[in-house]
């Protein structure tokens, strides 16, 4: 359990999932991950900081890209083991230049069976 965020279930890698979303429109951008530090980073900065996975360091959104993202709010879901960001996207979201990380990746629904 954090000591700065008891409220926030960070996992068993000190890791909580961040779905971003654009503040006004409600797009969904992005998923990402942040550890203590990085939460605590972009709660006082108000510009997105996340935990690289992959690099194994905090990441900063924008800082190569000029992508960045300006942090209007930062909730907690009713477990405290996800948080929800709003914020307004500057550029692309994703790392491929796309606007988010969900265009049109759909996967099939099958007919006949329940959605």
């Amino acid at each position: 359990m954090s000591e700065l965020y008891p409220q926030v279930a960070f996992n068993a890698d000190g890791l909580v999932p961040v779905i971003v979303q654009q503040f006004d429109t409600r797009e969904v951008l992005m998923l990402a991950w942040m550890n203590e530090t990085s939460l605590q980073l972009t709660l006082s900065e108000r510009r997105a900081v996340y935990w690289s996975r992959s690099r194994q360091e905090l990441w900063r959104k924008g800082d190569t890209s000029g992508h960045t993202q300006s942090v209007h709010s930062v909730s907690y879901d009713c477990d405290g083991d996800t948080l929800l960001m709003l914020v307004d996207q500057t550029g692309a979201a994703c790392h491929t230049g796309s606007r988010t990380c969900f265009d049109d990746r759909f996967l099939p629904l099958r007919a006949g069976e329940p959605s």
